[in-house]
C-alpha cells in the first residue's frame, strides 16, 4: 500500500469530522436490516461502525443493549454493569441510548461520575475487583471503537471474567439484536432520557481513585518516582486523560502529559499512512508528533482513544515496534517479579514474533501460542497460568506483582508505565533493551501486507486444512510445522500458519473486507522475508 500524501503530517481541517452532522445521522437515520452492512457485527472487539454508513446510530445501540439484559438474564446475572465510554464524538449519544434500556430493564449501571471518561482496562479492573467480592456477578460495557477514525463507534460487551466476550457470548447478542430490529423494536424496553438518567439504576462511580490506588501493585511506581526520569505521556485526547494527571499527582512522577483535552474531531493527531485520522498508537505515522519530540523526554508514549493499546517512545529506537516491545516486557518481568511461581506461561498470538519464543526458551518458560484476540488470554490470566498475554497489534496485560490477575482485557496504561518502570531500574530504556536481545538471540525482520480476496476466497481461506499445503520447504528450509489450529488451546486460527527454521507467515482472511492478511517474519534479512511473503502468495493462488 503506497503512502497518502498526508501520512505523518497533522491532520488539515479539510478532513475533520462533522461532529453535528454525526449526531444527527446517529438519531435519524435508520438501519435496513436487510443490508448486512447495516445490521449488528460483533468483530474480535464488539460492534462497530459509523452513523454516517447507517451502521452505528440509536436503532443499533437500543437493540444491542436489549440484546445484553437478555443475556444477562439467561446467563443469570444480576450484579452491576459497569459502563464506560470514551471520546468519540459519537460515545456519548450511544451511552444515553443504553441507559435508557438498561434502567428500563432494572439492571444497576455504574457510570463514571459527570459522565466522564473510563479506559477499557478500568471496567475489566473493576469488574473482577467487585466480582471478588459479591455474590452476584457483575459485567460490563465499554462504548468505544478503539483506534478508529473519529467518525466511528463501537460498544463492546465484557462478561464477568472481565475480559472480551468469546463468540457464543456476542454470537447470541448479535443475533438476537438483529432480530429485535428486524421487529422494529417492538420488545426493547426503554425509559425516557430524563426519566432513566435520573433513575435509582444510575449510580455515579469514582472509577478513577481505585485504579490509580491500585497501580503500584502491578508497577514498581516508588521506583519510577525515586529515578526523577523525565515522562512524557501522550493521552492522545482518549478516555484516560485525567488517568494520567491522577497518576502524576499520586505518585509524584516527573511527567508532562499533554493532549489530555477533549477534541472529537482529534485535529491534533498526524494522519495514519492512509490519510486518515486515526488514533493508533502503534503507527510511526499517527505518532510522528510525539517521535518528533523524543529528545525532550528520558521515556515517552500514547495511547488509543479507549486506553488498552500502547506506543512506546523512546530515545535509542524512537517508536518501538509493538513486537520489539512485547519481547522486551517479558523478558524483563520474567525476571523481575520475585513473588511470581517459576511456572508460569507466556501467552502469545500466533501471529506474534517468534522472538517471544526463543526469550521463553532461554527462560525454560513455555509459550502458549493461541489465535488472534485478546479473550484466548482471559483464563490464563484468571487462574493464575500465564504471566503474560500479548498481541502483536500493541495490546497487552499482566499479573499483579503478587501473581494474582490485574485485568483481563488489555491495558495501555500499565505497559506504559512498565516502559518507565524498566527505565528507571535497569537504567536502559526498551529501546536498549531490545538491541541487546537480537544480539543474543538474532534480529528478526517482521511485516503484514494485504492482498485482494472476494468473499468465496475468504471462505477457502477461513477453512484451510493441512493437507492443503503441498509444499515441504519454506524460503530453502524444511518446513517445520504447518498449523490450522492453535498449539497453545488447539482453537481453530482461521487461516494457517507455516514455520520453518528461521522464518514463519500465517494466512487470515479479513471478516469485513475484501482482503486477506500475510503475516510473516524472518529471522535472516529483508529478502528472505520478501522470499517468505512471494511463496505465501503462490501457495495462495494455488488453493483457488
Amino acid at each position: 500500500m503506497s503512502l497518502h500524501t498526508y501520512a505523518g503530517k497533522l491532520a488539515p481541517k479539510s478532513i475533520l469530522a462533522n461532529i453535528p452532522e454525526l449526531i444527527s445521522d446517529y438519531y435519524t437515520k435508520v438501519p435496513d436490516i436487510q443490508n448486512s452492512a447495516q445490521g449488528v457485527s460483533f468483530g474480535t472487539s464488539g460492534h462497530r461502525g459509523s452513523s454516517l454508513l447507517t451502521s452505528f446510530n440509536e436503532t443499533h445501540i437500543l437493540a444491542v443493549t436489549q440484546a445484553v439484559c437478555d443475556y444477562r438474564k439467561e446467563a443469570g446475572i444480576s450484579g452491576i454493569l459497569f459502563m464506560g465510554m470514551d471520546t468519540h464524538a459519537l460515545s456519548y449519544p450511544a451511552q444515553l441510548s443504553a441507559l435508557q434500556v438498561l434502567t428500563a430493564n432494572a439492571v444497576t449501571v455504574y457510570i463514571a461520575e459527570d459522565f466522564g471518561y473510563t479506559p477499557t482496562p478500568v471496567i475489566s479492573h473493576a469488574i473482577l475487583t467487585h466480582n471478588s467480592g459479591s455474590d452476584a456477578l457483575c459485567d460490563g460495557i465499554v462504548v468505544t471503537p478503539s483506534h478508529n477514525p473519529p467518525t466511528d463507534g463501537g460498544f463492546k460487551y465484557n462478561p464477568p471474567h472481565g475480559g472480551p466476550a468469546d463468540t457464543d457470548v456476542t454470537d447470541w447478542i448479535e443475533a438476537r439484536a438483529n432480530m429485535l430490529i428486524e421487529n422494529e423494536l417492538r420488545d426493547v424496553k426503554r425509559l425516557g432520557r430524563d426519566e432513566a438518567l435520573s433513575s435509582e439504576y444510575v449510580v455515579a462511580y469514582d472509577y478513577l481513585s481505585p485504579y490509580v490506588n491500585d497501580l503500584e501493585n502491578v508497577i514498581d511506581m516508588e521506583a519510577i518516582a525515586k529515578s526523577g526520569i523525565r515522562i512524557g505521556a501522550d493521552a492522545m485526547g482518549g478516555s484516560g486523560m485525567a488517568y494520567y494527571a491522577a497518576i502524576k499527582e499520586r505518585y509524584g512522577l516527573n511527567m508532562e502529559i499533554f493532549n489530555d483535552t477533549l477534541d472529537s474531531t482529534f485535529s491534533f493527531m498526524h494522519c495514519d499512512k492512509d490519510g486518515k485520522i486515526r488514533m493508533d498508537c502503534s503507527s510511526p505515522y499517527a505518532m510522528a508528533g510525539l517521535v518528533a519530540m523524543k529528545e525532550n523526554y528520558d521515556i515517552a508514549f500514547g495511547n488509543d482513544t479507549d486506553f488498552d493499546r500502547h506506543g512506546i517512545v523512546t530515545k535509542s529506537a524512537g517508536l518501538m515496534n509493538p513486537n520489539h516491545y512485547l519481547s522486551v516486557a517479558i523478558h524483563y518481568l520474567a525476571q523481575n517479579r520475585p513473588l511470581w511461581k517459576q511456572d508460569l506461561g507466556i501467552g502469545k498470538t500466533l501471529v506474534s514474533s517468534s522472538m517471544i519464543d526463543r526469550i521463553a526458551d532461554s527462560l525454560d518458560k513455555k509459550v502458549i501460542e493461541v489465535p488472534v484476540g485478546f479473550k484466548w488470554f482471559v483464563d490464563g490470566l484468571m487462574e493464575g497460568r500465564i504471566f503474560f498475554g500479548g498481541e502483536e497489534s500493541a495490546g497487552a496485560s499482566f499479573l499483579r506483582r503478587d501473581g494474582s490477575v490485574w485485568s483481563t482485557d488489555k491495558d495501555g496504561i500499565i505497559l506504559t508505565l512498565l516502559a518507565a518502570e524498566i527505565l528507571a531500574t535497569t537504567g536502559r530504556d526498551p529501546g536498549e533493551h531490545y538491541k541487546a536481545l537480537t544480539e543474543k538471540f538474532g534480529s528478526p525482520i517482521y511485516a503484514r501486507i494485504d492482498a485482494p480476496a472476494d468473499a468465496k476466497q475468504r471462505t477457502v481461506l477461513k477453512n484451510l486444512s493441512v493437507e492443503d499445503v503441498k509444499e515441504s520447504e519454506l524460503a530453502g528450509e524444511p518446513i517445520e510445522a504447518i498449523l490450522t489450529h492453535a498449539p497453545g488451546n488447539g482453537a481453530a486460527i482461521g487461516g494457517l500458519k507455516v514455520v520453518a527454521k528461521n522464518g514463519w507467515f500465517a494466512l487470515r482472511p479479513s471478516g469485513t473486507e475484501a482482503i486477506y492478511k500475510i503475516y510473516a517474519e524472518s529471522f535472516k534479512d529483508e529478502t528472505h522475508l520478501k522470499q517468505i511473503q512471494e511463496e505465501a502468495q503462490s501457495m495462495v493462488s494455488k488453493l483457488f
